[in-house]
């Protein structure tokens, strides 16, 4: 089992940007999936996350800015990142749970990162 990000870069304050991350592998469920992020010298901390019912859950400071979906036929997470601002900048990785052949009730699973530089 795999997670691929993909959609970072630079980006201004104010802008838009789309993360994607996609699973893949011998899958039989996916349960949580989401966002963690990670500023130079800063612990890794959530962004956001999903059920595999779509619930959603947001840190406080992308609340009303940053929005996390899914699609389960595609096996991928977004997030959608609109006005960000330059302390969003960091490392984002995305991270799911999910149920195969290793672990039937689910195992922890996370992308390689990918970096978002919000400066104009």
């Amino acid at each position: 089992v795999q997670l691929q990000a993909s959609g970072g870069g630079l980006v201004q304050p104010g802008g838009s940007l789309r993360l994607s991350c996609a699973a893949s592998g011998i899958i039989f469920s996916i349960n949580d999936m989401g966002w963690y992020r990670q500023a130079p010298g800063k612990q890794r901390e959530l962004v956001a996350d999903i059920s595999s019912g779509g619930s959603t859950h947001y840190a406080d400071s992308v609340k009303g800015r940053f929005t996390v979906s899914r699609d389960n036929a595609k096996k991928t997470v977004y997030l959608q990142m609109n006005s960000p601002l330059p302390e969003d900048t960091a490392v984002y990785y995305c991270h799911a749970n999910i149920a195969s052949i290793s672990s039937y009730d689910g195992m922890d699973y996370w992308g390689k990162g990918t970096l978002v530089t919000v400066s104009s």
